[in-house]
């Protein structure tokens, strides 16, 4: 087996950290049975609320359940069109064409990997119609009225919502955020002169509690964030099998719960996210002071209007799978996220792109490479990763 010092991701540590607390919440459950809905979900759904500084927050199954419920309790139906970009996890787009759309690609910011605002713009204005009479765009690629955008704020990192939510009003779009991995991210709208955050800011949004998120459960778990109480009443029908009581269904639903078991283990872990949140950042400004002088190595960029909580630390580097070889070999684990773009994926080879389609998202997908991240990363653990990365940059700049 292959010696790792340093690992990618610790999901051990947190949790024997916070067993006690754990496992008395899991006895709480089998002593009352609670384990589908009830207070723990009530009561997690209304800190998450608070966190997020929204006023309506809807547990469900999983990230994928969240957003794909978001998009149809937004309005989005059968036969549109939804923007995003394609170096997202696939849980993106499955969402949209789950709700019965169609996703259609903007390509990235180089420097923020989030959508272009610009690239959004020209999209609009230049490969759409305008229709008659809702004055939504029609894409000319597939015909299809465009409904709705989803930017996703990528690894942490908050997307750039003020151009995007002028372009929405002026198409009559909906904005609906994959938050999927910016829990308590932050974004300073220079519109409204303030900070708001991931969740906060389209019409609806939707985090993933997966186990490795920045709050991660015990197992699949998600929730919808809005501060429009149809669409979170929409949500709740749609989480339960449509019903608006038991046995009443108002509408053909899904099975979507957020178990009561892993509600209570997050409104837990909730209290020591922001602590975990700073902890990243830290984590992130040391990388960032001691990559500073390390030619051939590009760190992540956090404009001023972002407060990133880094879910992953990303860094681009020449030969990637070198890099990632020599640093197995020194103990360090590593992923990459996302090798392959979706607009390339076999899955949507339907939709007809082409490599070249793309070519931002094509090329920062070749080169990134994530690097542990996690709050309980030491300062000793941290050196190592540094130490290599830097003698294998060195290594590999000496045999080209």
């Amino acid at each position: 087996m292959d010696r790792i010092d340093v690992p990618f991701l610790d999901l051990i540590t947190p949790h024997v950290e916070m067993e006690e607390q754990l496992v008395a919440m899991f006895r709480k459950a089998l002593h009352s049975a609670g384990f589908i809905g009830g207070q723990p979900v009530h009561d997690f759904e209304q800190a998450f609320a608070g966190f997020c500084e929204v006023e309506h927050c809807v547990g469900a199954g999983s990230g994928t359940d969240a957003l794909r419920f978001a998009l149809i309790a937004a309005g989005v139906e059968p036969g549109d069109a939804v923007l995003t970009v394609p170096n997202t996890f696939i849980a993106t787009t499955e969402a949209i064409t789950q709700a019965g759309a169609l996703p259609e690609f903007v390509d990235i910011d180089e420097s923020t990997y989030n959508i272009d605002p610009e690239k959004l713009r020209e999209y609009l204005e230049l490969q759409c119609d305008r229709h008659p009479s809702s004055g939504r765009p029609v894409s000319r690629r597939t015909g299809r009225t465009i409904a709705a955008i989803v930017p996703v704020h990528l690894f942490g990192q908050m997307a750039d919502m003020d151009p995007i939510l002028r372009l929405a009003e002026i198409y009559n779009l909906l904005v609906i955020e994959d938050a999927c991995q910016a829990h308590g991210a932050e974004y300073f709208s220079r519109d409204e002169q303030r900070w708001r955050k991931a969740g906060s800011i389209g019409k609806a949004a939707a985090f993933s509690f997966y186990p490795g998120k920045n709050l991660g459960a015990c197992g699949e778990a998600g929730a919808v964030t809005t501060n429009n109480p149809e669409v979170a009443d929409t949500v709740r029908k749609l989480r339960d099998h449509g019903q608006a009581a038991k046995y009443y269904h108002d509408v053909e639903g899904y099975n979507g719960r957020l178990d009561a078991i892993q509600a209570g283990i997050l409104h837990a872990k909730l209290a020591f996210l922001p602590e975990w949140n700073r902890h990243r950042r830290r984590i992130a400004q040391r990388y960032n002071q001691q990559f500073a002088d390390v030619q051939g190595l590009t760190v992540p960029a956090e404009p001023s209007w972002s407060r990133a909580i880094y879910h992953l630390y990303v860094v681009r580097v020449p030969d990637r799978q070198e890099m990632q070889d020599s640093l197995k070999a020194f103990g360090i684990g590593t992923g990459i996220h996302y090798p392959v773009p979706l607009h390339l994926q076999q899955a949507y080879a339907h939709l007809g792109y082409c490599k070249g389609d793309l070519p931002v998202t094509e090329r920062v997908s070749a080169e990134i490479l994530s690097l542990p991240m996690y709050p309980q990363m030491t300062d000793t653990q941290q050196g190592k990763v540094v130490m290599a990365l830097k003698e294998c940059l060195m290594s590999l700049s000496s045999t080209s």
